[in-house]
């Protein structure tokens, strides 16, 4: 059974004074139970998409949705709060409710482990605890459609690492679309099973993750880091556009693979194996499309 969609976009554009900030030629549709990482440099449009589907900007063209506003919750990358209380009154406060009398609300906080917080201000909050809050925020309005706008910046490795786990678990049995802008790609392999890659507010691609793979990398990729006596050992496999510091081999079949991996095991070299690479999948989309690639 096909899932139904939540949210169209056809022909949209948004202007800047004379710049163009996006423009989506081909429709977009976001569908029941849709993970979609937007991925893209700075300025490449994700935060104007997000403001135009929720109205903040003026745009041309459709936006159709069969949700009420209310029924879509966002995460911004900035968000502020009152400084005179402690956490838990605003949270009360926002939310219309009292802590002791919710028990989504108490689960949500024990699952954060923000209980320590909560007589805590605002303003005393650590970067992690503070994503861990407005996070709580948004999971209890329980929407059907939640944007997350770069839940993890500024925040150490560990800290994201143990906020994506908890994400990743809390949704995992919730039948709900996310799409979440992140330019940390191994969040968005966790999170996501869409992509929609954004360069210069164009659309560079948009597709199920693993389709993506396979139309931008092949089967599988090797991904090694760069030595001059790598690139004479692989001269004949074929490679991918990849950051500098890497090599990324494609391999289009299973035989192919074990050719390169025994190489690899031969000359003693450290590689890793992916299917899911989505750095190299967003590389390999942008040369294509602007005709540098196959």
């Amino acid at each position: 059974m096909e899932n139904s969609s939540l949210l169209s976009i056809e022909n949209l554009t948004v202007c800047y004074g004379k710049e163009t900030a996006l423009s989506i030629d081909h429709p977009i549709s976001i569908e029941e139970g849709d993970r979609i990482g937007i991925i893209g440099s700075n300025g490449a449009g994700k935060s104007t998409l997000i403001k135009s589907i929720l109205g903040l900007v003026k745009y041309e063209g459709n936006i159709d949705t069969s949700l009420a506003p209310e029924m879509i919750a966002t995460h911004m990358q900035s968000n502020e709060y009152t400084d005179a209380m402690a956490t838990r009154h605003i949270m009360e406060m926002v939310l219309g409710t009292k802590i002791s009398k919710n028990k989504k609300l108490q689960e949500l906080i024990s699952y954060f482990e923000f209980e320590g917080c909560l007589k805590k201000k605002y303003k005393h909050l650590s970067g992690g605890q503070k994503q861990r809050f407005t996070i709580i925020m948004v999971m209890m309005q329980d929407s059907p459609l939640t944007f997350y706008d770069e839940v993890t910046s500024g925040l150490d490795f560990e800290t994201r690492q143990k906020l994506v786990e908890k994400m990743v678990a809390w949704y995992e049995k919730r039948d709900v679309s996310l799409c979440i802008v992140s330019h940390y790609y191994e969040e968005l392999e966790q999170l996501a099973n869409k992509l929609l890659i954004l360069d210069k507010g164009k659309v560079i691609d948009f597709g199920d993750k693993e389709e993506l793979f396979l139309k931008y990398c092949g089967r599988a990729v090797i991904v090694l880091n760069y030595s001059i006596e790598k690139v004479k050992l692989f001269q004949e496999y074929k490679k991918l556009a990849s950051p500098a510091h890497l090599i990324a081999l494609s391999c289009d079949t299973e035989e192919e693979e074990q050719e390169i991996t025994e190489l690899l095991i031969k000359n003693n070299m450290d590689y890793r194996r992916s299917s899911t690479d989505i750095e190299i999948i967003y590389t390999n989309a942008k040369d294509r499309f602007y005709g540098k690639g196959a």
